[in-house]
């Protein structure tokens, strides 16, 4: 079965975005589905996140520049079919530096090519910047499916209207033609609000049949597991976070039929 690559992003930080690419590849891999989580975020949340450690050297910065492969990068996790790009501080040096070369916005497609090709894995992730960037938009140049992460707050609709535009530039000018919205997931939800009800709504009026019905609450224990390094399913895994996620995996296995 052809490798999917996924691509979790929106241009406005603290929506759960590194939340959701961290804890969805630690559902696919309870599930046996062997998930390569991509940090492509200079901060190195995702990285730490999964309890690993930041290493000079250690990210997609070389091969982004023609130095060294994508699978020297790979790093192995205490979690059974889980493995990690990792990312560090450096990466953030080639939102400038990319623009020096031809076809920069290809480059992530080019790097990530031969790991697809390998087969190696079901399901690639990349976690994005809380930026349009370079960046992302190298990682929505390589991606099958575009994740967007969505707060369940009243400007919602604004960012995503954006980054749907930015996706849409990228088809128009023929760098990544088979580039879908894969879905939206609605994070930090409060269903004792109003206003959560109601973005959620909203948000479903405007992309029918694309917001994931799993809504992700926002509770203490999601926001704890990323200090101790673990995905939600390793540091409470009885717990509403890991419900939802474990939840938010189902669907994204039927919809993008993933079963092992």
């Amino acid at each position: 079965m052809p490798t999917l690559v996924f691509s979790i992003a929106n241009q406005k930080g603290g929506v759960g975005k590194t939340t959701t690419a961290v804890n969805l590849a630690a559902a696919l891999a309870e599930r046996k589905i062997h998930t390569l989580l991509v940090d492509l975020d200079p901060q190195a949340n995702a990285t730490s996140a999964v309890g690993v450690e930041k290493q000079v050297g250690r990210s997609l910065y070389g091969p982004l520049h023609g130095e060294g492969s994508a699978f020297d990068m790979i790093t192995p996790t205490a979690h059974e079919c889980l493995a990690l790009i990792p990312s560090e501080e450096d990466l953030a040096a080639a939102e400038i530096e990319l623009t020096q070369g031809q076809d920069y916005l290809a480059r992530l497609r080019r790097v990530l090519e031969p790991v697809r090709d390998s087969n190696g894995y079901r399901v690639i992730l990349i976690d994005c910047p809380p930026a349009l960037g370079l960046l992302s938009m190298n990682s929505l140049a390589a991606a099958d499916y575009l994740l967007i992460t969505l707060q369940c707050e009243y400007l919602a609709l604004e960012g995503l209207g954006q980054i749907l535009r930015n996706a849409e530039r990228l088809k128009a000018a023929h760098l990544n033609d088979r580039l879908e919205l894969g879905g939206v997931v609605m994070t930090m939800y409060d269903g004792r609000t109003k206003l959560a009800r109601q973005v959620v709504e909203e948000v479903r009026q405007h992309l029918p049949g694309k917001v994931f019905d799993t809504l992700i609450p926002r509770t203490i224990r999601l926001s704890e597991a990323p200090s101790f390094g673990k995905p939600i399913l390793a540091y409470d895994p009885q717990g509403l976070g890991s419900t939802a996620y474990r939840g938010l995996a189902d669907e994204v296995v039927k919809r993008f039929g993933l079963e092992p």
